[in-house]
């Protein structure tokens, strides 16, 4: 099964981009794995935040498909534990779905399509996090689990 994580804009901060550079990395080693950037919406600042989610929601569901679930990562969504984080995912392989995508969306959330589209949403913490930060949080969170799985030693209970 592939892997995407889909974001909304480019990762700005080097020290981000290096985590989630190292945690891509090692994930490659596991499955599938990328990364994709759907630009920023030019002259948002001009638009309402309902227009600027629709445009971001157009760009999201580009990558859609029906062999393709879509999870968006979201403060309201369903709290995982790494370990339930880990199974979640196995029953996904087990599947055989061909790609899941997890989506960070733009500083104001998803278009109301994206979320009828969407199969769920997840939510790293009760705590908001800025986007660039949670991608990487979401990058680490895919790795441990696929360490979990594997039974490898680099979560620790």
């Amino acid at each position: 099964m592939k892997i995407t994580l889909l974001v909304v804009g480019k990762t700005d901060e080097n020290y981000l981009k290096e985590g989630i550079r190292q945690y891509a990395d090692r994930i490659k080693h596991y499955t599938d794995f990328r990364i994709e950037v759907i630009p920023d919406i030019k002259k948002s600042r001009n638009m309402r935040i309902e227009e600027q989610k629709m445009k971001e929601g157009e760009r999201i569901l580009t990558h859609w498909a029906p062999s393709k679930e879509i999870h968006l990562l979201d403060e309201n969504g369903k709290l995982f534990s790494s370990k339930m984080f880990a199974e979640f995912l196995q029953k996904k392989m087990a599947s055989g779905l061909k790609e899941i995508i997890f989506v960070i969306g733009g500083p104001y959330g998803f278009s109301e399509e994206v979320s009828h589209k969407a199969q769920s949403k997840i939510s790293l913490s009760r705590m908001t996090f800025s986007h660039q930060l949670a991608r990487l949080l979401c990058t680490e969170q895919i790795y441990r689990a696929l360490t979990i799985l594997k039974g490898e030693p680099y979560h620790h209970d």
